[in-house]
């Protein structure tokens, strides 16, 4: 267990193209896993936001909401994926899928992307809400997704 007290924090999967897929098709996978990561953990990354947010402030009952960004996943994938995953009480944290895709974000200007992000982030945690009060967790949620707003606008 490392020693992070950040309650909120990003992974990314970056689906690559079939090895039979022309060079084209396999650069473009390449360079927008490369440009979607700067998003995350670039100069303006949206992680060092969300870092600030410290799990203390907040209850016990929760470690870690990971938002898992999943960058153009095949369909089957896609269809595998929940809204948001079930808590895990031994490690008290919960997983949160995001789909990033050229539809939603790299279709779209700069200034879209961030607010894909944004968007994005405050939806789901509207569902890590109800995960909340269904499982009884003693998490502020209300403070949480306050702070959240505050650094995300």
């Amino acid at each position: 267990m490392s020693d992070d007290k950040n309650i909120l924090g990003c992974y990314v999967s970056v689906t690559q193209a079939y090895p039979d897929a022309d060079q084209q098709t396999k650069d473009l996978a390449t360079e927008q896993g490369r440009l979607f990561r700067t998003y995350i953990w670039g100069e303006k990354g949206i992680c060092d936001t969300l870092k600030k947010l410290n799990q203390d402030d907040y209850g016990k009952d929760l470690k870690l909401a990971l938002f898992q960004f999943y960058v153009n996943p095949i369909p089957m994938m896609e269809q595998a994926l929940k809204e948001i995953e079930a808590y895990r009480k031994n490690e008290k944290s919960i997983g949160i899928p995001i789909v990033v895709n050229d539809k939603n974000f790299f279709s779209k200007s700069e200034e879209g992307r961030y607010s894909f992000l944004k968007q994005s982030i405050l939806q789901k945690l509207d569902l890590l809400v109800e995960v909340v009060k269904k499982k009884k967790l003693d998490t502020k949620m209300d403070l949480l997704k306050a702070d959240l707003e505050k650094l995300l606008s």
